[in-house]
Protein backbone atom coordinates (compact mmCIF):
# COMPACT_ATOMS: atom_id res chain seq x y z
CA UNK A 1 0.00 0.00 0.00
CA UNK A 2 2.31 2.51 -1.13
CA UNK A 3 1.79 6.62 -1.48
CA UNK A 4 3.39 6.60 -4.71
CA UNK A 5 2.69 9.05 -7.52
CA UNK A 6 -0.90 7.74 -8.98
CA UNK A 7 -2.41 6.81 -12.68
CA UNK A 8 -3.31 9.94 -14.98
CA UNK A 9 -6.80 9.36 -15.95
CA UNK A 10 -6.45 11.60 -19.43
CA UNK A 11 -6.82 8.15 -21.43
CA UNK A 12 -9.18 6.48 -18.93
CA UNK A 13 -11.71 5.91 -21.62
CA UNK A 14 -9.71 3.47 -23.62
CA UNK A 15 -9.26 1.16 -20.15
CA UNK A 16 -12.74 1.96 -19.74
CA UNK A 17 -13.85 0.51 -23.21
CA UNK A 18 -11.31 -2.63 -22.60
CA UNK A 19 -12.66 -3.58 -19.02
CA UNK A 20 -16.55 -3.36 -20.53
CA UNK A 21 -15.39 -5.73 -23.48
CA UNK A 22 -14.02 -7.98 -21.19
CA UNK A 23 -17.17 -7.87 -18.71
CA UNK A 24 -15.30 -6.81 -15.95
CA UNK A 25 -18.37 -5.55 -14.64
CA UNK A 26 -20.61 -6.33 -11.28
CA UNK A 27 -22.71 -8.60 -13.14
CA UNK A 28 -19.85 -9.79 -14.83
CA UNK A 29 -18.05 -10.63 -11.96
CA UNK A 30 -20.89 -12.57 -10.09
CA UNK A 31 -21.31 -14.54 -13.46
CA UNK A 32 -17.91 -15.64 -13.73
CA UNK A 33 -17.41 -16.26 -9.83
CA UNK A 34 -21.35 -17.74 -8.89
CA UNK A 35 -22.85 -16.60 -5.69
CA UNK A 36 -20.71 -18.24 -3.20
CA UNK A 37 -17.06 -17.00 -4.48
CA UNK A 38 -18.78 -13.63 -5.00
CA UNK A 39 -19.75 -13.00 -1.51
CA UNK A 40 -16.47 -14.50 -0.34
CA UNK A 41 -14.84 -11.86 -1.54
CA UNK A 42 -16.62 -9.68 1.07
CA UNK A 43 -15.16 -11.42 3.35
CA UNK A 44 -12.00 -10.64 2.40
CA UNK A 45 -11.65 -14.26 1.09
CA UNK A 46 -10.05 -14.74 -2.17
CA UNK A 47 -9.29 -18.61 -2.41
CA UNK A 48 -12.63 -19.14 -4.15
CA UNK A 49 -11.71 -16.27 -7.01
CA UNK A 50 -8.90 -17.57 -7.26
CA UNK A 51 -10.32 -21.35 -8.12
CA UNK A 52 -12.85 -19.74 -10.41
CA UNK A 53 -10.00 -17.45 -12.42
CA UNK A 54 -7.56 -20.40 -13.23
CA UNK A 55 -9.06 -19.74 -17.21
CA UNK A 56 -6.96 -17.38 -19.58
CA UNK A 57 -9.89 -15.20 -20.83
CA UNK A 58 -9.60 -11.63 -20.34
CA UNK A 59 -12.11 -11.54 -17.43
CA UNK A 60 -10.40 -14.11 -15.55
CA UNK A 61 -7.06 -11.96 -16.25
CA UNK A 62 -8.47 -8.75 -15.09
CA UNK A 63 -10.14 -10.55 -11.58
CA UNK A 64 -6.83 -11.67 -10.55
CA UNK A 65 -4.93 -8.55 -11.46
CA UNK A 66 -7.22 -5.27 -10.15
CA UNK A 67 -9.29 -7.30 -7.79
CA UNK A 68 -7.28 -9.92 -6.14
CA UNK A 69 -3.97 -7.86 -6.94
CA UNK A 70 -2.55 -11.18 -8.02
CA UNK A 71 0.53 -10.74 -11.41
CA UNK A 72 -0.63 -12.21 -14.33
CA UNK A 73 2.00 -13.17 -17.20
CA UNK A 74 2.19 -10.22 -19.58
CA UNK A 75 1.14 -11.52 -22.78
CA UNK A 76 -2.52 -12.61 -20.76
CA UNK A 77 -2.33 -8.30 -19.42
CA UNK A 78 -1.72 -7.47 -23.21
CA UNK A 79 -4.58 -9.22 -24.20
CA UNK A 80 -6.78 -7.62 -22.05
CA UNK A 81 -5.48 -4.43 -22.07
CA UNK A 82 -4.18 -1.64 -23.87
CA UNK A 83 -1.37 -2.45 -22.21
CA UNK A 84 1.40 0.22 -23.24
CA UNK A 85 -0.70 3.06 -22.36
CA UNK A 86 -1.68 1.39 -18.82
CA UNK A 87 1.82 1.24 -18.31
CA UNK A 88 2.88 4.41 -19.30
CA UNK A 89 0.07 6.09 -17.57
CA UNK A 90 0.83 4.29 -14.06
CA UNK A 91 -2.07 1.68 -13.84
CA UNK A 92 -0.05 -1.26 -13.80
CA UNK A 93 3.92 -2.29 -13.75
CA UNK A 94 5.27 -4.18 -15.43
CA UNK A 95 8.42 -5.88 -14.32
CA UNK A 96 9.83 -9.28 -16.06
CA UNK A 97 7.24 -11.43 -17.51
CA UNK A 98 4.97 -10.31 -15.06
CA UNK A 99 2.22 -7.50 -15.26
CA UNK A 100 1.14 -6.10 -11.44
CA UNK A 101 -1.99 -3.64 -10.42
CA UNK A 102 -0.48 -0.28 -9.14
CA UNK A 103 -4.25 0.60 -7.67
CA UNK A 104 -7.13 -1.54 -6.69
CA UNK A 105 -9.86 -1.11 -9.31
CA UNK A 106 -13.62 -2.93 -8.75
CA UNK A 107 -16.81 -2.64 -10.43
CA UNK A 108 -19.03 -1.25 -9.03
CA UNK A 109 -22.74 -1.42 -10.33
CA UNK A 110 -25.03 2.27 -10.16
CA UNK A 111 -28.44 2.85 -9.04
CA UNK A 112 -29.63 2.23 -12.82
CA UNK A 113 -27.49 -0.34 -13.57
CA UNK A 114 -24.47 1.37 -14.49
CA UNK A 115 -21.05 0.43 -15.18
CA UNK A 116 -18.89 2.40 -12.57
CA UNK A 117 -15.23 1.51 -11.03
CA UNK A 118 -14.45 2.48 -7.57
CA UNK A 119 -10.54 3.02 -7.64
CA UNK A 120 -8.44 2.94 -4.30
CA UNK A 121 -5.26 2.18 -3.02
CA UNK A 122 -4.38 -2.04 -3.09
CA UNK A 123 -5.64 -3.53 -0.37
CA UNK A 124 -7.54 -1.05 0.81
CA UNK A 125 -10.71 -1.77 -1.27
CA UNK A 126 -13.18 -2.60 1.93
CA UNK A 127 -13.85 -6.20 2.28
CA UNK A 128 -10.95 -6.95 -0.80
CA UNK A 129 -8.30 -9.00 -1.24
CA UNK A 130 -6.04 -8.00 2.05
CA UNK A 131 -8.75 -5.90 3.96
CA UNK A 132 -7.58 -2.95 5.71
CA UNK A 133 -5.40 -3.50 8.32
CA UNK A 134 -3.45 -0.52 7.36
CA UNK A 135 -1.81 1.97 9.59
CA UNK A 136 -0.79 4.10 6.86
CA UNK A 137 -1.74 7.34 7.69
CA UNK A 138 -2.63 7.94 3.78
CA UNK A 139 -4.46 5.26 2.35
CA UNK A 140 -7.67 6.18 0.33
CA UNK A 141 -10.20 3.27 0.93
CA UNK A 142 -12.37 1.54 -1.87
CA UNK A 143 -16.14 1.23 -1.01
CA UNK A 144 -17.56 -0.73 1.24
CA UNK A 145 -20.77 -1.11 3.84
CA UNK A 146 -20.97 2.77 5.20
CA UNK A 147 -20.25 3.88 1.40
CA UNK A 148 -23.21 2.37 -0.22
CA UNK A 149 -25.55 3.15 3.63
CA UNK A 150 -25.09 6.45 2.91
CA UNK A 151 -25.72 6.27 -0.68
CA UNK A 152 -29.09 4.43 -0.32
CA UNK A 153 -30.13 6.62 2.43
CA UNK A 154 -29.39 9.90 0.27
CA UNK A 155 -32.49 11.49 -1.26
CA UNK A 156 -31.99 11.81 -4.69
CA UNK A 157 -34.01 14.55 -6.41
CA UNK A 158 -32.54 16.48 -9.37
CA UNK A 159 -30.59 19.37 -7.57
CA UNK A 160 -27.90 22.49 -9.09
CA UNK A 161 -25.31 22.21 -6.94
CA UNK A 162 -24.30 19.05 -4.25
CA UNK A 163 -20.91 18.66 -2.74
CA UNK A 164 -19.47 15.76 -1.24
CA UNK A 165 -17.12 16.12 2.05
CA UNK A 166 -14.38 13.75 2.66
CA UNK A 167 -14.82 11.90 -0.54
CA UNK A 168 -12.21 9.19 -0.31
CA UNK A 169 -12.37 7.38 -3.26
CA UNK A 170 -15.43 9.29 -4.78
CA UNK A 171 -18.20 7.43 -4.64
CA UNK A 172 -21.10 9.49 -2.52
CA UNK A 173 -19.56 12.48 -5.73
CA UNK A 174 -20.10 9.24 -8.41
CA UNK A 175 -23.88 8.77 -7.35
CA UNK A 176 -24.29 12.78 -7.17
CA UNK A 177 -23.03 13.14 -10.80
CA UNK A 178 -26.49 11.42 -11.57
CA UNK A 179 -29.03 14.10 -10.23
CA UNK A 180 -26.81 17.27 -9.47
CA UNK A 181 -25.77 19.79 -12.02
CA UNK A 182 -22.58 20.63 -10.33
CA UNK A 183 -20.75 18.21 -8.05
CA UNK A 184 -17.84 19.85 -5.20
CA UNK A 185 -15.69 17.05 -3.39
CA UNK A 186 -13.41 17.95 -0.74
CA UNK A 187 -11.01 16.00 1.47
CA UNK A 188 -8.23 16.99 3.89
CA UNK A 189 -6.11 13.84 2.17
CA UNK A 190 -4.65 15.31 -1.38
CA UNK A 191 -4.40 11.28 -2.72
CA UNK A 192 -8.11 11.12 -1.84
CA UNK A 193 -8.87 14.29 -4.35
CA UNK A 194 -6.70 12.27 -6.77
CA UNK A 195 -8.75 8.90 -6.58
CA UNK A 196 -11.85 10.43 -6.91
CA UNK A 197 -10.31 12.21 -10.17
CA UNK A 198 -10.27 8.63 -11.45
CA UNK A 199 -12.99 6.91 -10.25
CA UNK A 200 -15.04 9.44 -12.05
CA UNK A 201 -13.24 9.00 -14.98
CA UNK A 202 -13.03 5.48 -15.39
CA UNK A 203 -16.91 5.39 -14.48
CA UNK A 204 -17.48 7.82 -17.67
CA UNK A 205 -19.07 10.64 -15.53
CA UNK A 206 -18.67 14.56 -15.66
CA UNK A 207 -15.48 15.34 -13.80
CA UNK A 208 -16.36 16.86 -10.34
CA UNK A 209 -14.63 19.99 -8.78
CA UNK A 210 -12.18 19.38 -6.50
CA UNK A 211 -11.24 20.81 -3.21
CA UNK A 212 -8.11 19.85 -0.74
CA UNK A 213 -9.02 20.97 3.30
CA UNK A 214 -11.22 20.18 6.40
CA UNK A 215 -14.48 19.95 6.99
CA UNK A 216 -16.58 23.27 5.20
CA UNK A 217 -13.17 24.97 4.93
CA UNK A 218 -12.94 24.25 1.16
CA UNK A 219 -15.96 25.74 0.31
CA UNK A 220 -16.33 29.11 2.05
CA UNK A 221 -19.77 30.28 2.37
CA UNK A 222 -20.79 28.74 -0.56
CA UNK A 223 -24.15 26.72 -0.27
CA UNK A 224 -25.60 23.79 -1.84
CA UNK A 225 -28.73 21.66 -2.39
CA UNK A 226 -27.25 18.57 -1.23
CA UNK A 227 -24.59 17.86 1.18
CA UNK A 228 -23.44 14.26 1.62
CA UNK A 229 -20.17 13.28 4.33
CA UNK A 230 -18.91 9.77 5.18
CA UNK A 231 -16.63 11.65 7.28
CA UNK A 232 -13.38 10.38 9.49
CA UNK A 233 -16.15 9.22 12.35
CA UNK A 234 -13.51 7.21 14.70
CA UNK A 235 -13.54 8.07 18.49
CA UNK A 236 -10.21 7.78 18.71
CA UNK A 237 -6.94 9.36 20.93
CA UNK A 238 -5.32 10.93 18.22
CA UNK A 239 -5.45 11.28 14.38
CA UNK A 240 -3.29 8.51 13.42
CA UNK A 241 -5.36 7.43 10.18
CA UNK A 242 -6.43 10.10 8.12
CA UNK A 243 -9.41 8.23 6.90
CA UNK A 244 -10.95 6.91 9.72
CA UNK A 245 -9.90 9.37 12.70
CA UNK A 246 -11.45 12.65 13.08
CA UNK A 247 -8.76 14.28 15.06
CA UNK A 248 -10.76 16.33 17.12
CA UNK A 249 -11.75 15.58 20.86
CA UNK A 250 -14.06 12.58 20.95
CA UNK A 251 -17.28 12.92 18.63
CA UNK A 252 -16.53 16.98 18.28
CA UNK A 253 -15.48 16.24 14.71
CA UNK A 254 -19.29 14.58 13.57
CA UNK A 255 -21.09 17.56 16.19
CA UNK A 256 -19.18 21.01 14.17
CA UNK A 257 -19.78 19.31 10.81
CA UNK A 258 -23.67 18.97 11.60
CA UNK A 259 -23.70 22.34 13.63
CA UNK A 260 -22.01 24.33 10.94
CA UNK A 261 -24.07 22.24 8.20
CA UNK A 262 -27.15 24.67 8.64
CA UNK A 263 -25.57 28.02 6.95
CA UNK A 264 -24.25 25.90 4.04
CA UNK A 265 -27.82 24.20 2.68
CA UNK A 266 -29.88 26.05 0.30
CA UNK A 267 -33.66 26.24 1.45
CA UNK A 268 -35.22 22.64 1.18
CA UNK A 269 -31.72 21.21 0.23
CA UNK A 270 -30.71 17.87 2.15
CA UNK A 271 -27.40 16.89 4.21
CA UNK A 272 -27.27 13.38 4.92
CA UNK A 273 -24.17 11.95 7.38
CA UNK A 274 -22.54 8.86 9.13
CA UNK A 275 -21.65 9.47 12.30
CA UNK A 276 -20.41 8.52 15.95
CA UNK A 277 -21.39 9.80 18.86
CA UNK A 278 -20.84 9.24 22.83
CA UNK A 279 -22.68 8.19 25.07
CA UNK A 280 -22.04 10.01 28.30
CA UNK A 281 -22.22 8.91 31.95
CA UNK A 282 -25.65 11.08 33.37
CA UNK A 283 -26.60 12.49 29.81
CA UNK A 284 -29.40 11.11 27.59
CA UNK A 285 -27.93 10.71 23.97
CA UNK A 286 -30.87 11.88 22.39
CA UNK A 287 -30.41 15.22 24.10
CA UNK A 288 -26.67 15.34 23.01
CA UNK A 289 -27.78 15.08 19.53
CA UNK A 290 -30.43 17.04 19.89
CA UNK A 291 -28.00 20.19 20.70
CA UNK A 292 -26.03 19.25 17.32
CA UNK A 293 -29.12 20.24 15.27
CA UNK A 294 -28.74 24.12 13.48
CA UNK A 295 -30.93 26.39 13.45
CA UNK A 296 -33.03 26.21 10.62
CA UNK A 297 -33.30 23.00 10.24
CA UNK A 298 -35.34 19.97 10.42
CA UNK A 299 -33.37 16.99 11.51
CA UNK A 300 -33.67 12.99 11.34
CA UNK A 301 -31.22 10.98 13.66
CA UNK A 302 -31.43 7.18 13.57
CA UNK A 303 -28.84 5.39 15.66
CA UNK A 304 -28.52 1.52 14.80
CA UNK A 305 -25.81 0.01 16.83
CA UNK A 306 -24.59 0.95 20.08
CA UNK A 307 -21.00 -0.93 20.92
CA UNK A 308 -19.53 -0.93 24.68
CA UNK A 309 -16.34 1.20 24.99
CA UNK A 310 -14.18 -2.79 24.86
CA UNK A 311 -16.09 -3.37 21.62
CA UNK A 312 -15.81 -0.47 20.09
CA UNK A 313 -11.77 -0.19 20.92
CA UNK A 314 -11.05 -3.58 19.74
CA UNK A 315 -13.23 -2.68 16.23
CA UNK A 316 -10.90 -0.40 15.18
CA UNK A 317 -7.40 -1.84 16.71
CA UNK A 318 -8.78 -4.96 14.08
CA UNK A 319 -9.31 -2.59 11.58
CA UNK A 320 -6.09 -1.11 11.08
CA UNK A 321 -4.13 -4.58 11.73
CA UNK A 322 -2.86 -3.52 15.48
CA UNK A 323 -3.56 -6.96 16.85
CA UNK A 324 -1.23 -8.37 14.72
CA UNK A 325 1.30 -6.34 16.10
CA UNK A 326 3.80 -6.65 19.30
CA UNK A 327 1.68 -7.83 21.88
CA UNK A 328 2.90 -5.10 24.35
CA UNK A 329 2.61 -2.33 21.73
CA UNK A 330 -1.27 -3.56 20.71
CA UNK A 331 -1.81 -3.23 24.67
CA UNK A 332 -0.70 0.25 24.92
CA UNK A 333 -2.78 1.57 22.55
CA UNK A 334 -5.75 -0.41 23.98
CA UNK A 335 -5.02 0.81 26.97
CA UNK A 336 -5.09 4.41 25.63
CA UNK A 337 -8.66 4.29 24.18
CA UNK A 338 -9.85 3.11 27.25
CA UNK A 339 -7.80 5.80 29.00
CA UNK A 340 -9.80 8.21 26.34
CA UNK A 341 -13.09 7.13 26.96
CA UNK A 342 -12.33 6.96 30.82
CA UNK A 343 -11.65 11.03 31.00
CA UNK A 344 -14.88 11.70 29.25
CA UNK A 345 -16.83 9.49 31.02
CA UNK A 346 -17.88 8.10 27.71
CA UNK A 347 -19.68 4.40 28.41
CA UNK A 348 -20.58 3.30 24.79
CA UNK A 349 -20.50 4.88 21.25
CA UNK A 350 -23.43 5.23 18.97
CA UNK A 351 -23.35 5.15 15.38
CA UNK A 352 -25.85 5.83 12.63
CA UNK A 353 -27.37 8.33 10.26
CA UNK A 354 -27.98 11.94 10.78
CA UNK A 355 -30.29 13.62 7.77
CA UNK A 356 -30.96 17.46 8.06
CA UNK A 357 -33.36 19.38 5.53
CA UNK A 358 -33.32 23.24 5.46
CA UNK A 359 -37.28 24.54 6.17
CA UNK A 360 -39.12 27.42 6.33
CA UNK A 361 -41.33 26.01 9.51
CA UNK A 362 -37.65 25.39 10.74
CA UNK A 363 -36.31 28.76 10.68
CA UNK A 364 -39.54 30.47 11.96
CA UNK A 365 -39.45 28.23 15.00
CA UNK A 366 -40.73 24.55 14.61
CA UNK A 367 -38.43 22.40 13.57
CA UNK A 368 -39.35 18.84 13.59
CA UNK A 369 -36.96 16.98 15.39
CA UNK A 370 -36.75 12.95 15.30
CA UNK A 371 -34.20 10.97 17.21
CA UNK A 372 -34.69 7.39 17.03
CA UNK A 373 -32.90 3.78 18.02
CA UNK A 374 -34.03 1.72 14.86
CA UNK A 375 -31.16 -1.21 15.47
CA UNK A 376 -33.28 -4.07 12.72
CA UNK A 377 -33.17 -4.60 9.07
CA UNK A 378 -34.11 -1.86 6.18
CA UNK A 379 -34.45 -2.07 3.17
CA UNK A 380 -32.35 -0.21 0.93
CA UNK A 381 -32.26 2.57 -0.97
CA UNK A 382 -34.34 4.41 1.63
CA UNK A 383 -33.72 8.07 0.00
CA UNK A 384 -37.45 7.83 -1.04
CA UNK A 385 -38.12 7.03 2.15
CA UNK A 386 -36.06 9.90 3.66
CA UNK A 387 -38.00 12.11 1.40
CA UNK A 388 -41.30 10.40 2.69
CA UNK A 389 -40.66 11.13 6.64
CA UNK A 390 -40.08 15.18 6.01
CA UNK A 391 -43.14 14.97 3.46
CA UNK A 392 -45.23 13.87 6.62
CA UNK A 393 -43.85 15.77 9.49
CA UNK A 394 -44.51 18.33 7.28
CA UNK A 395 -48.02 17.55 6.93
CA UNK A 396 -48.51 16.94 10.60
CA UNK A 397 -47.23 20.45 11.53
CA UNK A 398 -50.21 22.26 9.93
CA UNK A 399 -52.64 19.84 11.11
CA UNK A 400 -54.54 20.25 14.78
CA UNK A 401 -56.74 17.68 15.73
CA UNK A 402 -59.51 18.89 14.16
CA UNK A 403 -57.68 19.03 10.32
CA UNK A 404 -56.90 15.43 11.17
CA UNK A 405 -60.08 13.82 11.70
CA UNK A 406 -61.29 15.99 8.69
CA UNK A 407 -58.13 14.57 6.68
CA UNK A 408 -58.99 11.46 4.26
CA UNK A 409 -55.83 8.34 4.15
CA UNK A 410 -55.17 5.45 2.78
CA UNK A 411 -52.43 2.30 4.18
CA UNK A 412 -49.05 2.91 3.39
CA UNK A 413 -48.52 0.17 0.59
CA UNK A 414 -47.01 -3.60 1.84
CA UNK A 415 -48.45 -2.95 5.55
CA UNK A 416 -49.78 -6.27 7.03
CA UNK A 417 -51.53 -6.95 10.07
CA UNK A 418 -50.82 -9.65 12.66
CA UNK A 419 -52.54 -11.07 15.39
CA UNK A 420 -50.98 -12.32 18.39
CA UNK A 421 -52.40 -14.49 21.25
CA UNK A 422 -52.60 -17.71 22.65
CA UNK A 423 -53.19 -20.48 20.67
CA UNK A 424 -57.14 -21.61 20.41
CA UNK A 425 -57.88 -18.23 22.19
CA UNK A 426 -61.19 -16.38 20.57
CA UNK A 427 -59.57 -12.87 20.46
CA UNK A 428 -56.15 -11.47 19.79
CA UNK A 429 -53.77 -10.50 23.06
CA UNK A 430 -52.54 -7.74 20.57
CA UNK A 431 -52.55 -6.54 16.44
CA UNK A 432 -49.17 -5.49 14.93
CA UNK A 433 -49.01 -3.19 12.17
CA UNK A 434 -45.61 -4.34 9.72
CA UNK A 435 -44.45 -2.73 7.06
CA UNK A 436 -42.76 -4.49 4.71
CA UNK A 437 -40.37 -1.89 2.61
CA UNK A 438 -38.47 0.99 4.17
CA UNK A 439 -37.81 1.41 7.40
CA UNK A 440 -39.75 -1.75 7.95
CA UNK A 441 -41.19 -0.84 11.11
CA UNK A 442 -43.69 -2.43 13.44
CA UNK A 443 -46.44 -0.88 16.11
CA UNK A 444 -48.37 -2.60 18.04
CA UNK A 445 -52.35 -1.38 17.69
CA UNK A 446 -55.18 -1.66 19.84
CA UNK A 447 -59.29 -2.74 18.56
CA UNK A 448 -59.49 0.90 16.97
CA UNK A 449 -56.64 1.38 15.56
CA UNK A 450 -56.41 -2.00 13.71
CA UNK A 451 -60.12 -1.02 12.83
CA UNK A 452 -59.37 2.58 11.56
CA UNK A 453 -55.67 1.46 9.54
CA UNK A 454 -58.23 -1.51 7.95
CA UNK A 455 -60.75 0.92 6.28
CA UNK A 456 -58.60 3.31 5.18
CA UNK A 457 -58.90 3.82 1.49
CA UNK A 458 -58.99 7.71 1.05
CA UNK A 459 -62.18 7.80 0.50
CA UNK A 460 -63.75 8.36 4.07
CA UNK A 461 -62.72 11.20 6.53
CA UNK A 462 -60.96 9.59 9.67
CA UNK A 463 -63.62 11.41 11.58
CA UNK A 464 -66.89 9.43 9.82
CA UNK A 465 -64.59 6.06 10.19
CA UNK A 466 -64.28 6.59 13.92
CA UNK A 467 -67.92 7.23 14.30
CA UNK A 468 -68.59 4.33 12.25
CA UNK A 469 -66.30 2.23 14.48
CA UNK A 470 -67.71 3.66 17.56
CA UNK A 471 -71.18 2.50 16.50
CA UNK A 472 -69.54 -0.69 15.81
CA UNK A 473 -68.09 -1.18 19.13
CA UNK A 474 -70.69 0.49 21.11
CA UNK A 475 -68.55 3.27 22.09
CA UNK A 476 -69.11 6.87 22.63
CA UNK A 477 -68.09 8.54 19.20
CA UNK A 478 -67.34 11.90 20.56
CA UNK A 479 -65.27 10.41 23.48
CA UNK A 480 -63.63 8.43 20.37
CA UNK A 481 -62.85 11.40 18.71
CA UNK A 482 -61.09 12.55 21.29
CA UNK A 483 -58.88 10.07 22.22
CA UNK A 484 -57.64 8.77 19.10
CA UNK A 485 -56.05 12.06 16.87
CA UNK A 486 -52.60 11.48 18.70
CA UNK A 487 -52.82 7.55 17.54
CA UNK A 488 -53.60 8.58 13.92
CA UNK A 489 -50.72 11.72 14.39
CA UNK A 490 -48.20 8.41 15.57
CA UNK A 491 -49.52 6.05 12.42
CA UNK A 492 -48.71 8.82 10.13
CA UNK A 493 -45.81 9.67 11.33
CA UNK A 494 -44.10 6.18 10.97
CA UNK A 495 -45.75 5.81 7.60
CA UNK A 496 -48.47 3.30 7.92
CA UNK A 497 -51.14 5.79 6.96
CA UNK A 498 -50.44 8.14 3.95
CA UNK A 499 -52.55 11.35 3.98
CA UNK A 500 -54.37 11.68 0.69
CA UNK A 501 -53.41 15.57 -0.49
CA UNK A 502 -56.27 17.66 -1.93
CA UNK A 503 -55.68 18.42 -5.35
CA UNK A 504 -57.26 22.06 -4.74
Amino acid sequence: MSTTSLPVPDRSPRLREALLAAAFTADGLLDLLGAPAYAALARSETVPALRATRGDAPLDTLVRLFLLQHPVPYERARAALPLSECVEDGWVTHVGDEVRAAVDVRPYSGPEGQDWYIVSDLGCAVGGAGGIGSREEGVVLGVGGASTTLAGITVRTPVASALDIGTGSGIQALHASQHATRVTATDLNPRALDFTRLTLALSGVAPAELRQGSLYEPVGAETYDLIVSNPPFVISPGARLTYRDGGMGGDDLCRTLVQQTGDRLNEGGYAHFLANWQHVEGEEWQSRLSSWVPYGCDAWIVQREVQDVTQYAELWLRDSGDHRTDPAEYAARYDAWLDEFEARKTKGVGFGWITLRKSAAAAAGNPSVVIEEWPHAVEQPLGPAVEAHFARQDYLREQDDAALLAGHFTLAAEVVQEQVGLPGAEDPEHVVLRQNRGMRRATKVDAVGAGFAGVCDGTLPAGRILDAIAQLMNEDPVLLRDRTPQAIRLLVEEGFLEPVRSES
